[in-house]
């Protein structure tokens, strides 16, 4: 059942919902330009967080005192059980629990274009490839409880460009293809911008591979899946026009479970782009209109046309004022009931600038509240600012962990639920020059099962971590499925 604008505006003006929210509990903000409470720099001993980063004698994560890394992965360095080296553009990453005590992390590796222009596509393993002309892909890399490598394998190769994606409650990955290249372009043999469904505990599952067309064609970032519900929402990450974020829901009789989202009809379900409307029952154009942390909006859903955009962008079958866009829609992560959702930066592009926005959609209430703001930064350069959210995830220890893709130093942080923000690890390993210093981002943040080590990445040179210390519980969401 759709939420009207009426019956939203009536809901707003019975429980203070909309922009009057601000100062709840629900409501995080973060500087420069912040509304609410700014970061913690550096971590003050009463604050969230672990204290300062110190600079690391290797040159690669600065942490905060008593925390270690170990990597797991390097791209072309280490070595997957073929004999084959790790790819590069290490991406999203979903971590599962794995036998005897071991962690299974899906690790997508955003590799664009033909493989013959990438020194370290996925390999092309028997049964396991999509499209052979795509470097593209998933590996599955087992680690020890202490963070030990134990193995790396393909999951999936020959898929384009694969760069967020989201873990199933039936214990499966996602992994979403950013891209909209179709066969003849840059060399592609199939068309792409696709969802495939990878199983770490049987890759034998995902033989032939086959792409979940009932969920669009696009440049897919992430996917969540509502596990009451079996509805899946899926970011995209697109301007011209500026991207949509997407839900999914399933045809009547369906039950998910590992491999059936691959026995789909291509037009199965409903896939329908999100329409925002404020307490006041005004349509929004755009997500950087919201400047106060704490905005609440009804957000209805609008069916997509086509959603194998054969001929035209799924995002540009819609007129303006159809449906509500966003610049850089990211990172998304189902915790709390509903999902978490970044919307990375507003240039010029959108109607107001922004740094990074962080939203949370309630599927119970069909709202929209926007939880996390960043100004835009003044000064990338200068340690202790954050900007740039991308991936995201939800600490077993409570509050958000954020991985940093913004302009100059990158940080991996957390944020809490009253406004604050802490430094979790800073990338030292500068690409650039000494006076003009160049730093990847960070990707993939995610908890081992048992949440007692954080892995992430650095896209380039391409890194795998696996950080371990003495986490403590912060402040803030995490605490519930």
């Amino acid at each position: 059942m759709s939420l009207t604008r009426r019956d939203f505006a009536k809901r707003s003006a019975a429980t203070g919902a909309g922009v009057a929210l601000a100062g709840s509990a629900g409501v995080l903000a973060t500087a420069p330009g912040a509304v609410a409470a700014g970061p913690a720099e550096g971590g003050a001993a009463d604050g969230p967080g672990y204290g300062p980063l110190l600079a690391d004698p290797e040159g690669i994560l600065a942490l905060p005192a008593g925390f270690s890394y170990r990597v797991v992965t390097r791209t072309g360095v280490t070595r997957l059980d073929s004999g084959e080296p790790t790819p590069s553009h290490h991406d999203g990453t979903g971590a599962f629990a794995g036998p005897r005590a071991t962690t299974l992390l899906v690790n997508n590796h955003e590799v664009k274009g033909h493989r013959a222009d990438q020194p370290h596509p996925v390999p092309l393993a028997a049964g396991l490839v999509y499209d052979p002309a795509a470097g593209g892909g998933c590996t599955v890399v087992e680690v020890a409880q202490d963070g030990t490598p134990v193995g790396e394998r393909v999951g999936i190769a020959g898929t384009s460009t694969n760069c967020a994606g989201g873990t199933t409650p039936w214990g499966t990955w996602l992994t979403c293809e950013e891209t909209e290249d179709k066969a003849g372009q840059r060399g592609m043999t199939r068309d792409h911008g696709y969802v495939f469904e990878v199983d770490p505990h049987d890759l034998a599952a995902g033989r032939d591979p086959r792409p979940v067309k009932a969920l669009g064609r696009f440049a897919h970032e992430a996917v969540a899946v509502d596990p009451r519900r079996g509805h899946l929402y899926l970011t995209e990450d697109a301007d011209t026009p500026n991207g949509l974020l997407y839900r999914w829901t399933p045809p009547s009789g369906f039950r998910h479970g590992r491999g059936r989202l691959r026995t789909l009809a291509d037009d199965a379900g409903t896939l329908a782009a999100f329409r925002c409307f404020d307490s006041g029952g005004r349509f929004v154009d755009d997500l950087s209109r919201a400047t106060r942390p704490g905005t609440v909006y009804g957000v209805d859903w609008v069916e997509v046309p086509d959603r194998d955009a054969r001929t035209t962008s799924v995002r540009r079958q819609f007129a303006d004022g159809e449906i509500t866009r966003a610049r850089k829609l990211e990172g998304l992560w189902w915790a709390d009931g509903g999902a978490y959702v970044v919307a990375s930066y507003a240039r010029d592009e959108s109607p107001v600038r922004h740094d990074g926005q962080v939203w949370f959609y309630d599927p119970r209430r069909r709202t929209l509240t926007l939880k996390l703001r960043f100004g835009v930064n003044p000064d990338p350069g200068r340690d202790g600012a954050f900007d740039g959210p991308d991936n995201i995830s939800v600490s077993p220890h409570g509050g958000l962990i954020i991985a940093e893709d913004g302009d100059g130093v990158q940080h991996l942080f957390g944020a809490t639920d009253d406004g604050r923000t802490y430094p979790i690890a800073r990338n030292e390993m500068n690409l650039g020059t000494e006076e003009e210093p160049e730093y990847s981002e960070f990707t993939g943040p995610v908890f081992a099962p048992d949440g007692r080590t954080l892995f992430v990445n650095i896209q380039e040179p391409g890194l795998m971590l696996a950080i371990t210390g003495p986490w403590r519980r912060q402040e803030g969401p995490g605490h519930r499925r």
